[in-house]
């Protein structure tokens, strides 16, 4: 890459001129200083490119924080932007999603026909008695129909709460019952790695304790045999095949400050938090960030390889593109079934033009070499995102050179299902550093600050704090705002506290290093885990680690490491040792581990985060907690 060089420190890769000449952000400097002097007026101006049944008497409302209300007074419906809108121009008959099954088998939606199955579909649920406010819990695979259900409850003004299909019966039925939804959509399995996954038996069995569900829609994907209640389960085929599945339905109209959906999230303690998300202000930061972020343009093959059960899938799997009337790309299966080309032959069969997934499935695509990406065609990839946790420079730079070959910036971004919306990140313009989220949003200001609440200079780790509210933040947690304010606003009043820890460079980049609860502190120095992650995985043989630290009579604590090897190397003391130097050696004799244990596997959630909380318990002899959400 190069272009006008601006002196920045350390590594940094430019943009070529051929992606400085297209980008929808030719300066982002003029931008962010438009933003940041006038945040109510960038953030109108954006929500003015989508459709209101009713403008808005009030851009932000800060009466009652942290409770901000945006686009106070304006009357909405995302479905409208999503779809509606679309049957009046040209993108009626477009592409708004392209599926491939794990088989192979494909599916596509034109925007017509995706507005007539939503809109079937909305009739089905209003004639199972669901209306404007209802929760509709959703638990089932990557196919199409999440994607239609996700949309016919938003249309009919429902609340949806979609639950990630690899939950345990607890984990769902406590989301059911805490949501208190009266209809559950699920599959009666999904398939991943071969194998069938039992999404029916776990509804049964989850359903069986939550006395508010009075209806399961069963979707028919991998026909094996499950139990159909009487009067209780309906098939999804045949509902859709009744009159009173009509193709038309009318859109709710919404208040902006309606709830769209309840996103649960796992605390570091406790039950996990329904997050609330609106309309308005989050299909306008979402729009916004998907638009400058991964600058979508028409001809776009936009593929967001997370689960749509995830904030992620809600954000840029579903409304987000097709906000913008992309078309975007889901593909039901893992990453490297049968072969660990799968992913890269999807991207050449399927002319892929942006990838957005996450560090882990980079680092484990790694692990195979560059021999399965090599032999395919990936010329059509413009551009390459990163989501979920830090990205470790070595996994950056390998997704750059081998499946970008040099040519697609890498839109790291940072945020949280909290924010709603990428809040640190890039656009293909700006400079880029391996392992940095970049810099805010336009109109975000992020700060750096220590306990006490105080700034820390450049260079020293603190915690993230965001100073300025935005459109597509949560608006409270369901049943208890209580919680809302005292998880996110109290240790630093007026300012939102997003549980990482980070940097900043004398570049102003930001780099986030982790949960604060995952620090590690040794002889008083605070050590993030993800930068000790990154410096183990830069030696050849590893080809992924977790770290934790653990109680050291001397120290505090000290470093424990589990590493998974790379293919040909074997497990020895020599290798053992030579890993703790490499550490040594590139963070400091303070760093070098106390034990590096190697391991087949680390235990990981299903949306790939690996979780040190059971490391820790299982070195310690204490029980795990709660592990529904493990992928084994």
């Amino acid at each position: 890459m190069s272009s006008k060089k601006t002196q920045l420190e350390g590594e940094v890769f430019y943009p070529s001129a051929e992606v400085a000449t297209q980008a929808r952000v030719p300066d982002w400097a003029a931008l962010a200083k438009r933003a940041d002097e006038d945040l109510e007026g960038f953030w109108a101006a954006e929500a003015e490119e989508l459709e209101w049944y009713r403008k808005w008497d009030k851009v932000l409302d800060a009466s009652e924080k942290p409770f901000y209300r945006w686009f106070k007074g304006a009357q909405t419906n995302i479905v409208h932007n999503c779809l509606d809108r679309h049957q009046r121009t040209w993108r009626k008959n477009k592409l708004s999603l392209v599926w491939v099954g794990e088989k192979g088998e494909v599916r596509t939606y034109s925007y017509f026909a995706l507005n007539r199955d939503v809109s079937k579909f909305a009739n089905v649920l209003k004639a199972m008695g669901v209306k404007k406010g209802d929760r509709v819990t959703i638990y089932m695979p990557r196919i199409p129909e999440i994607v239609i259900a996700m949309l016919a409850a938003a249309k009919i003004g429902a609340i949806h709460s979609v639950v990630y299909g690899g939950f345990s019966v607890d984990a769902l039925q406590g989301r059911i019952e805490d949501s208190e939804s009266k209809v559950v959509i699920t599959a009666d399995g999904g398939f991943m790695n071969g194998k069938i996954v039992e999404l029916k038996k776990t509804v049964d069995d989850a359903v069986r304790r939550c006395p508010t569900v009075e209806t399961v829609i069963v979707v028919q994907r991998t026909a094996h045999e499950v139990r159909m209640e009487a009067g209780r389960d309906y098939w999804y085929h045949e509902l859709m095949k009744l009159p009173l599945a009509a193709g038309v339905c009318p859109t709710e109209v919404m208040d902006s400050t309606d709830p769209l959906y309840i996103l649960y999230t796992s605390g570091t303690t406790g039950k996990p938090k329904g997050l609330i998300h609106g309309h308005g202000g989050y299909q306008v930061g979402i729009y916004s960030t998907l638009k400058y972020v991964f600058d979508i343009k028409d001809e776009d093959r936009y593929w967001c390889a997370a689960d749509p059960g995830w904030v992620t899938g809600h954000s840029y799997i579903v409304y987000g593109p097709l906000l913008m009337g992309a078309t975007t790309f889901m593909y039901e299966g893992a990453p490297t079934y049968p072969y660990p080309n799968r992913w890269w032959s999807l991207v050449e069969k399927y002319g892929i033009t942006i990838l957005y997934t996450a560090p882990t499935a980079i680092r484990g695509l790694m692990r195979f070499g560059e021999s399965w990406p090599n032999r395919h065609d990936l010329s059509t990839l413009r551009l390459l995102g990163s989501v979920g946790e830090p990205i470790n420079p070595e996994a950056w730079k390998w997704y750059h050179r081998v499946i970008g070959k040099g040519r697609c910036p890498v839109m790291d971004t940072w945020w949280q299902t909290e924010t709603g919306m990428f809040m640190i990140t890039p656009v293909p313009t700006l400079p880029l550093k391996p392992g940095s989220a970049a810099k805010p949003f336009f109109g975000q200001q992020v700060s750096i600050l220590d306990d006490n609440g105080k700034a820390v200079p450049d260079g020293e780790e603190g915690f993230l704090v965001l100073e300025r509210p935005w459109p597509a933040m949560a608006m409270t947690v369901y049943k208890d705002p209580e919680r809302f304010v005292k998880t996110y606003w109290e240790k630093y009043p007026g300012r939102y506290m997003a549980g990482d820890a980070a940097k900043r460079d004398a570049d102003g980049y930001y780099w986030v290093i982790g949960r604060t609860d995952d620090v590690i502190k040794v002889s008083g120095y605070r050590l993030g885990t993800a930068e000790i992650e990154s410096a183990l995985v830069s030696h050849p043989a590893i080809a992924e680690a977790a770290v934790i630290g653990l109680p050291h009579e001397v120290k505090g604590q000290a470093i424990h490491c589990y590493c998974l090897l790379r293919q040909g190397f074997k497990p020895s003391p020599e290798l053992e040792d030579e890993v703790k130097q490499h550490v040594a050696q590139h963070l400091g004799p303070i760093v070098r581990p106390e034990k590096v244990t190697f391991v087949d596997s680390l235990p990981k959630t299903r949306s790939g985060k690996i979780m040190r909380r059971v490391l820790k318990a299982r070195a310690q002899g204490l029980p795990e907690g709660d592990v529904s959400t493990l992928e084994e």
